[in-house]
Formats: C-alpha cells, structure tokens, sequence
C-alpha cells in the first residue's frame, strides 16, 4: 500500500492528514533538547560539565534536530519542486544572453537544488540544450551552494541575518563567477561530445499532470531516498562536530583558523575543498567551531568550499570540461569564497 493509498480521500481529510504531521514535527523539534537533556542528565545521572556527556548530548541533540528539519525541508521542497521540472528549467535558461542569464540560472539552482555531484548531469543537459556555458556555471555553483537545508539550518543555528547573508552571498559567488568565465570564453573548454549530446526530441513535462497526492507520495520517496544517500556523512559529520564540541582546544583551532590571522579563510577553503559533503553534514562541524570561538566568515568560507567545490564533484566535471576550464572553475569560485570570508569576518566582527 502506498502512501497516497493511505492518505484519507476527501480534501478535508487529507487536510487535516497534512497539518496532523505537521504539528508532530514542530513538536518534536521543539521537544528535541529538552527530552534528551531529560533522559541524559535526569534519567541517566549524567554529568553536565563532563567532556563526554556535553559531546554525548551534542550528537544526539544535533542528529534528531538535523533529521527532522533534512525530512520537513526535502518533503516541503520536492513537493513544491514538482511544479519546475528540470525541462522547464532548461526552457526557461534556453536563450538566455549572458548576464540577465547569470541572474536566472542562479535563482533557478536555488529552487532547484542538487549536491555537488549530482548538479553534474544537469550541467551536461543544459550545455547540451544550448544554454550558455558562463549562465549554465552560474547554475552548477548556486544548487549546491544556496540550498533549502544550508538555509534552514543556519536560521536556525544563528538567526535570519546570517542566513539571509549566507544566500545573498551565495547568489553574488554564483552570478559573478558563471559571468566571468563566460566572459573568459569558457565554451571553448568544454569537452566537444557535450554538444554533440541530443535531448531526444522536444522537452516534455512529466510531472505537469501529477494530482496532489501523487506529489505527495513524491515528497515522501525523495525524503527516503536523500536518507538513505546521506546518513553515513551525516553521523560522520555530526560525530565530528561532537568530539570537537567536547574535546578540541579553542586555541589549537584558533591558533590556525582565529579572526587575528590573515590567512584563517584561505585555510579554511584549503582545508574545505578536498571535503565532500553537503549542508546537513557540515552544518554540525561549523556550529561546534563557532561554538569554539571561531568567526562567521571564516566559518562560512569553509561551509561555502565543501558544499561548492569537493574532490567528486570536481573527478565528475573533468569528464565533460578541459583543464583550462576547470582549473578556472575552481580558482574564480574559490577566490570569491575567500572574499565573502573576509566580509563577513568584517561586518560580523
């Protein structure tokens, strides 16, 4: 029996079927730190000071929080998401002149938000539909660096003004550096069997005539499926953030990443880059830095270069774009990581 099957029949029912989950989610978000502080310190007579239980209480706290806000959010936006296909995205971006294109590509990879590797893919589908490469770059670069998790997250974290700082930010690297290597003519490097793709035909909507419930059911698969995919980054990620929240002297981090030293945001991207993960799994490791005392801008810059850049992602685009092109790729995005450190460091500081 599938979840539509399951779902009452009647508008109403399914109404009050939706906002039922919903207040069940709230609640257990909202319950989420005071139950395990409950049960740890309370039932479990942990102490609150000892390294091992602040770490213990860190992990459980980040990973239910974490997991609950990945289903509410990839619920919420594949359901939405449902209404812009990929082929209406490629119609919208097809025809596009250089700049205006910049501006809509990188606001459509913000409603349409893939992981660094699977924007990939996308990237060769739009290429190969005629999109400028400059305005399809702006596109790869802004799904996965200003998504719905990133988002959520760091409101949540620390507040609307650094999550509206994070997506203005994220909207500026991916338009200034999709307009720049398209003015660096970086058609020329993109490998030549990418235009000789064919789409197969005209673009067809296959989502235009799902019912309600149908997205419905969309929503819930996508929530299993990116679980499935991401859980092991994750804990992976969560963990770490739970032995640095716990045990990682503030002055052997600061020493190498603290406001004081010029060179504490490009460190942080050096140290980014090579990392593969997405918001969910970082966003643990950046709240338990900044808890360290490390500051925003320096903490951004290294979120920006793992969910922007990574060593697959990068394998990935080798097979479909020139050296020249890649290497281009990742020192103009970079260097603009490295810039929004700085300003952030300077009107955070």
């Amino acid at each position: 029996m599938t979840l539509v099957d399951r779902l009452p029949t009647t508008t109403r029912g399914r109404t009050l079927a939706l906002a039922g989950g919903a207040t069940t989610w709230l609640a257990a978000l909202w319950l989420n730190s005071w139950i395990w502080d409950r049960l740890l310190y309370d039932v479990g007579h942990l102490d609150p000071a000892a390294r091992v239980s602040g770490a213990l209480n860190f992990f459980l706290q980040d990973t239910v929080k974490i997991a609950l806000l990945l289903v509410g959010i990839i619920f919420v936006v594949t359901v939405l998401r449902s209404y812009l296909s990929i082929e209406r995205t490629r119609a919208l971006l097809g025809g596009r002149r250089e700049g205006v294109g910049n501006v809509v590509a990188a606001g459509l990879g913000v409603a349409t938000p893939f992981c660094s590797c699977s924007a990939v893919p996308a990237f060769i589908g739009f290429v190969a539909a005629g999109v400028p490469t400059g305005v399809t770059l702006s596109f790869l670069i802004a799904s996965p660096l200003v998504n719905e998790v990133a988002v959520a997250l760091l409101w949540s974290m620390f507040g609307w003004r650094i999550a509206g700082l994070y997506i203005a930010a994220g909207l500026v690297v991916a338009i200034g550096a999709g307009w720049l290597l398209g003015r660096l003519g970086a058609q020329r490097w993109v490998e030549s069997f990418v235009f000789e793709t064919r789409l197969g035909g005209a673009l067809v909507d296959d989502t235009a005539h799902l019912t309600f419930g149908e997205r419905i059911e969309l929503g819930a698969e996508e929530v299993g499926t990116i679980l499935r995919k991401i859980w092991p980054y994750l804990l992976v990620g969560i963990g770490i953030g739970a032995v640095i929240h716990g045990w990682a002297p503030a002055d052997l981090i600061t020493r190498y990443a603290g406001q004081a030293t010029v060179l504490a945001v490009p460190f942080a991207v050096a140290i980014g880059v090579p990392l593969y993960s997405n918001a969910a799994g970082i966003m643990p490791l950046v709240q338990a830095l900044h808890d360290k005392g490390l500051p925003m801008g320096t903490l951004l810059a290294f979120m920006m270069s793992v969910v922007a850049l990574s060593l697959p992602e990068l394998v990935l685009l080798r097979r479909v774009l020139k050296p020249q092109l890649l290497g281009a790729f990742v020192a103009v995005v970079a260097l603009a990581i490295i810039g929004v450190g700085y300003l952030f460091n300077a009107l955070l500081g």
